[in-house]
């Protein structure tokens, strides 16, 4: 007889569990709320819905997180396949079209004879069967107050952003120019500003009104995801150093590189609809409208999605979690996704996987696969898990938590391009000791 789990949530880190489990013959029952109820950020009744960008970020080895998603294919990732296969061009990035990346992932779960999808809202942790909890960082009401139990009482939270979505047409071209930096292809759409232009951004930007938040006095925003306002406020030339730096970019209008530069990424396959890459925003939609008006191009821009903000919570995992991502003195409780503390779309999903590999394991009498912190997902989920500091806030993939190699060279790329081989060649042999 098949042992059985249980999985909560079908976003990126649950689908990956239920995966991971149904795969080493353990039978699943998955449980998603939508479409019988949505939370603030979601729209579509697929699974793996991906709220913010359509980017899953670099895809180069010598970046961690594009290290990270190496380790997750070699391991037999359901994210990374089926968004290897729905990518559209993003430069050196991995992005894809956000609807049929949902829409293949949907069907992988539906269609996995070992995996029964139940649409209904849990309320509490279940106490006697085996079981990951994904329900991501909205999760909220009787569930959410089952699992702060868990953290002693303490309830962690942090403020995310999305950007806006334009459709393709109605970007002014005669304005705008085709071009990836350093002429590696014309992948994105280039919004150029000269100094004066800028400038004027910067202090409308500045001066917009937000969008109001409940609890937002002091709010901790996530670096990752910060507001472009906010970020405009650290200084006038932050957005020309940081998302809107002209580097490797030349206007053909004027042959010359312009002061700043708005990117524009495709979101769907077709390329009818394009993401403003850099730019989430807790503006007020009418604001939205106004200000990014404001830039060259988009004086007409129609949105299909405005920027939007929204609270992310997370349990306290350094007092709550294993390296496996099971709850300490409970081997058959799981967390996965970012209520765990893990920040991105690759990381969730990643810690998804670990758990479900995990869980399966120990289901079926095997001991749980430690990755060590060698390798990308093994010190991502030894960071959150063992995080000794006092103020525990969310994680990406970096090589700053990897362990460093001994006398390694102090030329960066080649630092971790030898991190890279070490942490594959340590996956390939936890592999051939089957997984």
């Amino acid at each position: 007889m098949m042992p059985t789990a249980i999985v909560i949530g079908a976003g990126l880190a649950g689908c990956e569990a239920a995966y991971a489990l149904a795969n080493r013959a353990v039978d699943v029952t998955l449980y998603e709320m939508k479409p019988e109820r949505f939370s603030p950020a979601h729209k579509s009744e697929h699974f793996a819905e991906l709220v913010c960008s359509n980017s899953l970020r670099s895809d180069s080895l010598d970046n961690a997180v594009g290290l990270l998603k190496e380790e997750m294919r070699r391991l037999g990732s359901l994210i990374m396949e089926c968004a290897d296969a729905t990518r559209v061009p993003a430069g050196g990035a991995l992005a894809v079209d956000r609807g049929e990346f949902s829409a293949m992932v949907t069907e992988r779960i539906r269609t996995h004879k070992n995996i029964a999808v139940v649409n209904h809202e849990v309320f509490e942790i279940p106490k006697d069967t085996p079981c990951v909890i994904a329900t991501g960082p909205l999760t909220d009401g009787r569930l959410y107050d089952s699992i702060k139990q868990l953290s002693g009482g303490v309830s962690l939270h942090f403020y995310d952003a999305a950007a806006p979505i334009v459709t393709a047409d109605s970007v002014d071209m005669s304005k705008a120019f085709r071009s990836s930096r350093y002429g590696r292809g014309e992948d994105y759409v280039n919004c150029p500003m000269d100094r004066e232009r800028y400038f004027r951004f910067i202090r409308e930007l500045t001066t917009a009104e937000t969008a109001s938040l409940s609890h937002f006095e002091t709010p901790r925003v996530f670096e990752g995801c910060m507001p472009v306002e906010v970020m405009a406020k650290r200084g006038d030339l932050t957005l020309a150093y940081g998302p809107m730096k002209p580097v490797g970019l030349t206007d053909p209008h004027t042959g010359k590189r312009p002061f700043a530069v708005v990117q524009l990424r495709m979101d769907n396959k077709h390329g009818t609809l394009y993401n403003m890459v850099g730019f989430q925003t807790n503006l007020k939609f009418g604001e939205q409208r106004r200000v990014f008006g404001l830039i060259p191009g988009l004086e007409s821009a129609e949105y299909v999605r405005y920027g939007v903000m929204h609270r992310n919570s997370y349990i306290d995992a350094p007092n709550v979690l294993t390296p496996y991502y099971s709850v300490k003195g409970n081997p058959h409780l799981y967390f996965a996704g970012q209520i765990t503390g893990v920040e991105g779309y690759v990381e969730s999903a990643s810690s998804g996987l670990t758990a479900g590999i995990n869980l399966a394991r120990t289901l079926l009498g095997k001991g749980c696969i430690d990755f060590g912190r060698q390798t990308a997902i093994g010190a991502l989920a030894h960071y959150v898990s063992e995080y000794s500091g006092s103020d525990f806030q969310p994680m990406n993939a970096t090589f700053s938590i990897i362990e460093p190699i001994p006398d390694a060279p102090k030329n960066k790329r080649e630092r971790y391009g030898l991190t890279s081989k070490r942490a594959l060649s340590l996956i390939d042999r936890i592999i051939e000791n089957g997984v």
